[in-house]
């Protein structure tokens, strides 16, 4: 036999479309061509292909003419996938293995030059995309992968799983039909994410209390304070204030880390906090490139994304920010393609008063004068500070403070709190409070007369936004969950016109 079809898969955003590699063996001056739109690293494959079928002890047909063909061709493909699948189809097409043994499998795997499989990029998005498609045909197919690749995409339900550390062992399982070890699901209990205990922050009862609110909403929260006041250290212990992600949270976020190949298997389940440098540039907070790759609020889908020094990252990469915090995605638009990456993640920032960072320290004097105090606050522009739910001061603590015993409330009492306020967010509403809107928010979120009138006169003169007038209402809402009350009290909307009051937009 002279062609043979393997199927593969490739990457497009979040999607993996299928893919046909077709391989056509014939007589004349020896070649080996590789056709269908592939960058560099998939003609790459004819090198690694090559040294891995020699040096597996299987047949190279050095003789013949090989043309390898990925289709549909309009389709851009990346990455070394698809050697695993050309070197299967060089061996089918030379009668080595029968294409009945290829038609109800899909494969993907990067060779080394001595035949080792190598993990891919994307291999639950892949696991994704077969489970998705339905129908007989798709329910029988097999996936098979290099084993890192399969523990991976394993966390998919419903989908067979196969793993393989060689290329010998793949077409030692083809001929003899079986052989490939099926990967079971993995499951288990979900540890807690590591970052210390809330209790360890000594004094900052207020902070503390802010970081209660906006985990039980998923309000995102922005601390001011000079140097040393903890505002990293409370940052680091919010993740243990989460709850786990449900299953379809976890495969979320789970296919947009492995689409990056950042996914760690051990933590399924657990809350991404993702803390880039200030120096990230706009492409690396919301994504971009050629092809376009997720960004780190991608990254954060489901998660929390920490930005420490807030004015110090580029203005443009602020205002990148804006419409995810809105919308929950980012759309990336390029000249040929446009990608669909989930951002739903939950901001979490951290800033300096001033320049030198001592604007109202208790016992150490600034030395910016009022134009610079302004310049570098005014780099947060208004609508970015308009999106920021939960804004809150932490003044620096005294010495006499620090030498006490630690007082408060540890992570785990917290979490039970958050967990009950997000329970009851979702079983009232189907949805956490920093989501409501529209009609859903003037039913849930409905103060009674004397809040109500209290909310009015607080917005006129402290000259809210519309969008303000709606956060505060959102965090009103949250605090009286935390506080297991179904109506919004005048002591409700108090607490949540405080949490709107230390940087106010421009």
């Amino acid at each position: 036999m002279s062609l043979a079809i393997v199927h593969s898969r490739s990457l497009d955003g979040l999607h993996a479309p299928a893919v046909t590699v077709e391989v056509h063996l014939a007589n004349g001056l020896p070649c080996f061509t590789l056709v269908g739109l592939a960058d560099t690293e998939v003609k790459e494959a004819r090198e690694r292909v090559r040294a891995a079928l020699s040096n597996s002890g299987l047949e190279f047909p050095f003789n013949k003419r090989i043309t390898v063909n990925l289709a549909p061709a309009d389709l851009p493909k990346e990455s070394g996938r698809f050697d695993l699948p050309i070197a299967l189809g060089i061996l089918a097409a030379m009668g080595h293995i029968e294409p009945s043994a290829l038609a109800d499998k899909e494969f993907a795997g990067e060779l080394s030059l001595g035949g080792e499989l190598r993990p891919v990029r994307g291999a639950l998005p892949m696991a994704l995309a077969l489970r998705r498609e339905g129908g007989a045909e798709a329910r029988c197919r097999q996936l098979v992968l290099p084993v890192a690749s399969a523990r991976e995409a394993a966390l998919v339900p419903d989908v067979t799983v196969r793993e393989a550390p060689h290329l010998a062992d793949v077409v030692t399982a083809l001929r003899e039909g079986g052989g490939l070890c099926a990967v079971a699901r993995q499951g288990g209990a979900v540890a807690r994410p590591a970052g210390g205990d809330l209790l360890e922050v000594k004094g900052q009862s207020a902070a503390k209390r802010a970081l209660e609110v906006a985990a039980a909403g998923q309000h995102s929260l922005l601390m001011v304070g000079p140097p040393g006041s903890g505002k990293s250290m409370l940052a680091q212990r919010f993740g243990g204030l989460l709850p786990p992600m449900s299953a379809d949270e976890a495969l979320e976020s789970a296919a947009v880390l492995s689409l990056a190949g950042h996914f760690d298997p051990t933590r399924w389940q657990q809350r991404v906090v993702r803390s880039p440098h200030h120096s990230a540039s706009s492409v690396a907070l919301v994504g971009g490139g050629s092809p376009p790759r997720p960004g780190e609020i991608s990254l954060s889908h489901h998660g929390v994304l920490f930005l420490d020094e807030l004015p110090e990252f580029p203005r443009q990469a602020l205002e990148a920010l804006r419409e995810p915090l809105e919308t929950g995605e980012i759309t990336i638009s390029r000249a040929a393609r446009r990608h669909d990456f989930p951002a739903r993640f939950q901001l979490l920032g951290a800033m300096n008063p001033c320049p030198c960072g001592y604007l109202g320290h208790p016992t150490k004097a600034c030395r910016c004068t009022p134009d610079q105090v302004l310049r570098y606050q005014g780099k947060l522009s208004g609508p970015l500070l308009d999106r920021i739910d939960v804004q809150i001061e932490v003044p620096a603590v005294s010495p006499e403070v620090l030498a006490q015993a630690p007082d408060g409330e540890a992570s785990l009492v917290v979490a039970q709190r958050v967990a009950l306020a997000r329970e009851r967010q979702l079983a009232r509403q189907g949805c956490l409070n920093q989501a409501l809107a529209g009609s859903l928010l003037d039913d849930v979120a409905r103060p009674e007369a004397q809040a109500q009138a209290f909310l009015q006169s607080a917005s006129a003169r402290l000259g809210w936004s519309g969008r303000s007038y709606h956060r505060v209402l959102r965090l009103a809402r949250t605090i009286a969950d935390l506080a297991q009350s179904d109506g919004i009290h005048l002591i409700h909307i108090a607490e949540a016109i405080q949490y709107r009051r230390v940087l106010q937009p421009a």
